[in-house]
Order: structure tokens, then C-alpha cells, then sequence
């Protein structure tokens, strides 16, 4: 029985460190890095045998054999015969993968993920130049980066604005479903998990469009150019089997950003703090049924549904004159600042709300934006 057990952690450790297509690949390039063109053909046919779909792969077996007999200059050095928006397609993923070999350095962190509430294991981030979905594990509140993959993303770019434009959206996002191959036809492989564009903010800015899915490939290819998708993120079929396995449905944050900024931890903690300590005095100062000290923590362009600032005032000062007492509790916090936007940041939590009238817990999310060089609250609504 021990050697039964020993053997399956042994296999079990093997299938946890076993190479991926893509490391094969960096492998192939490394050797035509060293000018060892016979060790990378050796090792491109080896992964071809293995994955005769991946595309990429064939055209660098075809540059690698054309390289026998005259210097390699580029990938896809093929005839004239060959479509050239193919072979251009295919050059952009092997340069994209090439780049990807060089990982964020350990000591920086995107500055987008200010605190993961702990319900939360994972966080994805999406960097469009780069044409990557990295994973982060919630180490206590605080990201920490255990995966990137290779991704497809709209064929016109980022910055979704309407309805068909072929981009991907730019924004803080979640995942709201988990629909299995079974559901689907077989372009979206090996499965798909939709995320909620357009959200809250989305909307406010008149953005609209519907559809925006993580999802595979068709079978007869391993992987798409890194522009190819109609804006959805798109990953090889094997990748998004590994990153399904850090999906948890209306929990995980998609941030997906043209390009990410990076940010010493140091940094990240402050504007943390500076956030928490501002969501901390905005539940006192509710509670404490001072509605003028609590309104001052609305930003004049807040908008929720049909509400704008005056009649959102308005009513908190009509609703708090009649409570004699109020207790606000808030818990599973989460703060994620927005791509592109300056001092813009989600803040989602659930809310413990009880006073002589009523008692009610709801998931809450609020846009918080700096005014003056203090946090306000732009939107709030229910999660």
C-alpha cells in the first residue's frame, strides 16, 4: 500500500512539473537562440508529435529546415504561396511568446489587485501587449503570481465601446458562469466562462455589446494569433482546462488591462491603506447618523440607477432623520483599482446593515474616484 501511495505522489509531482507545449517551445527557441538548428529541429518535431495542431510549430519546423541550407533571418520565411496574413499571424504569436519569457520581476506586482477578500483564491490579470492572463493566489489579502499563459484577444484591439467592434474590453470584471463543452459548439473548445461586460461603469459611459467569454479553440488548432477573436479572451484549450481549475464562478476578478503597470509592494500596500482607511471612515460616519459628514463622502457626479447626487441625498437625509439608531458592519472586502483610469478603484464587500427600522445583509459594490487628493464615492449599488 506505501508503494502504491509513493508512487502516486511521484507520478502526481512529475504531472505537476511537466513541461508544457509552450515551455517545449521556448526550449525550440533557446536552441536557435545558441545556433543549434539540429537540437531545435529535434525538439519542434518532438512537440509536433505530440501537438500536430499547433500551427506555430509548423512554421518554425519549415524556417528551421530552410535554415539547413541559408541563414535564418525571421519566422515565417516561407514561399510566396503561403497566405501572408497567415504567416503574419503566426509571427505575432511567436514574437509574443518569445517576449512572454520575460516574466514581471519577483519584487513587482500589478497595481491594479489592492486586496483579494478571502473568499477569493485567485485573481486573473490580462496584459494586452503582451497578449497574457497571469494567475495570482491570495496570499493573505495580497497577490502572488504562480501562472501566465498565452492569449488571444480582439482583432481590432482593446477598449470595447459597442456592439461588434471586434475589441475586448478594458476593466475590472468577474467571472458569471462556467459553460461546459457540452453546451458548446466546438469553436469555443474546451469550454467558456462569461464575464459581466458591460458592468455598472460600462454602462454609465454608454458601452455596450454582450458576449465577452473566456473560452477555447476549435479542435483542428492548438492556439490563434495574438488579434484574432471577436474581443474575447482566448486560450489554448489545455490553458484554459488549468486556468478553469482557479475559476470560482461570481468570485474570480478579470482585470483586463492594454498594458499592465507594475508596482513594488511597498507602493501597492499604501494606496491600500490610504483606500481602507477612507471605506473605514465612510461606514463611521454612517453609523453615527451625522448625514452631512457621510454624504461628504459623494463625490457631486455620483449616479446610481435614476439617482444623481441631489435626490441620493435627499433621500439618505430623509431616510437617517428617522432612525434613532444605526449599525453598519462590513466584511470580505475587496479593492481593485480600474485600468487606464487615474486613482479609480472597485471596492466590493458584504454589508451588515441593522437600525430601529431594519436589518439586511447585501453585497455591495461602490466606484471610488480621488478628488482633490481625497477618496469619493462615484457609484453604489448592489454586487
Amino acid at each position: 500500500m506505501r508503494r502504491i501511495a509513493l508512487a502516486l505522489l511521484l507520478a502526481g509531482a512529475a504531472l505537476a512539473h511537466a513541461e508544457t507545449p509552450e515551455d517545449r517551445l521556448s526550449g525550440v527557441f533557446a536552441a536557435i537562440e545558441s545556433n543549434e538548428i539540429e537540437t531545435a529541429l529535434a525538439r519542434v518535431e518532438g512537440l509536433l508529435r505530440d501537438y500536430p495542431n499547433f500551427r506555430l510549430a509548423h512554421l518554425v519546423r519549415g524556417d528551421l529546415l530552410l535554415a539547413r541550407s541559408r541563414p535564418l533571418q525571421t519566422f515565417g520565411n516561407v514561399v510566396k504561396t503561403v497566405p501572408q496574413e497567415r504567416v503574419e499571424g503566426l509571427r505575432e504569436e511567436a514574437l509574443a511568446r518569445l517576449r512572454a519569457r520575460q516574466r514581471p520581476a519577483d519584487d513587482l506586482l500589478p497595481r491594479y489587485v489592492l486586496q483579494l477578500h478571502p473568499g477569493q483564491k485567485h485573481a486573473f490579470v490580462v496584459d494586452s501587449r503582451r497578449s497574457r492572463l497571469y494567475v495570482y493566489a491570495n496570499d493573505d489579502g495580497r497577490p502572488r503570481l504562480i501562472a501566465d499563459y498565452y492569449v488571444t484577444l480582439g482583432k481590432n484591439g482593446v477598449e470595447k465601446t459597442r456592439q461588434g467592434d471586434q475589441k475586448t474590453p478594458v476593466g475590472v470584471y468577474h467571472v458569471t458562469a462556467n459553460l461546459p463543452r457540452s453546451k458548446l459548439t466546438d469553436f469555443y473548445g474546451s469550454g467558456a466562462f462569461p464575464i459581466n461586460y458591460p458592468n455598472e461603469w460600462d454602462k454609465r459611459l454608454g458601452r455596450n455589446g454582450h458576449g465577452i467569454w473566456l473560452h477555447g479553440v476549435p479542435r483542428e488548432v492548438y492556439s490563434r494569433p495574438p488579434r484574432a477573436s471577436d474581443g474575447c479572451i482566448v486560450l489554448a484549450n489545455p490553458d484554459l482546462e488549468s486556468v478553469g481549475r482557479y475559476v470560482q464562478v461570481g468570485q474570480t476578478p478579470v482585470i483586463i488591462a492594454d498594458e499592465v503597470e507594475w508596482t513594488a509592494a511597498a507602493e501597492l500596500e499604501a494606496e491600500r491603506s490610504s483606500l481602507a482607511a477612507a471605506l473605514e471612515q465612510w461606514r463611521a460616519d454612517w453609523a453615527s447618523r451625522d448625514t452631512e459628514r457621510y454624504l461628504s463622502h459623494y463625490s457631486k457626479r455620483f449616479a446610481s440607477g435614476k439617482q444623481d447626487y441631489s435626490r441620493w441625498a435627499a433621500h439618505k437625509r430623509q431616510v437617517n432623520a428617522a432612525k434613532r439608531w444605526i449599525k453598519v458592519d462590513l466584511s470580505g472586502v475587496a479593492m481593485f483599482r480600474y485600468p487606464r483610469e487615474r486613482d479609480f478603484v472597485v471596492v466590493a464587500f458584504a454589508q451588515d446593515y441593522r437600525s430601529d427600522g431594519l436589518s439586511n445583509v447585501i453585497k455591495k459594490r461602490q466606484y471610488w474616484i480621488k478628488e482633490d487628493g481625497r477618496w469619493k464615492i462615484l457609484y453604489e449599488g448592489a454586487a
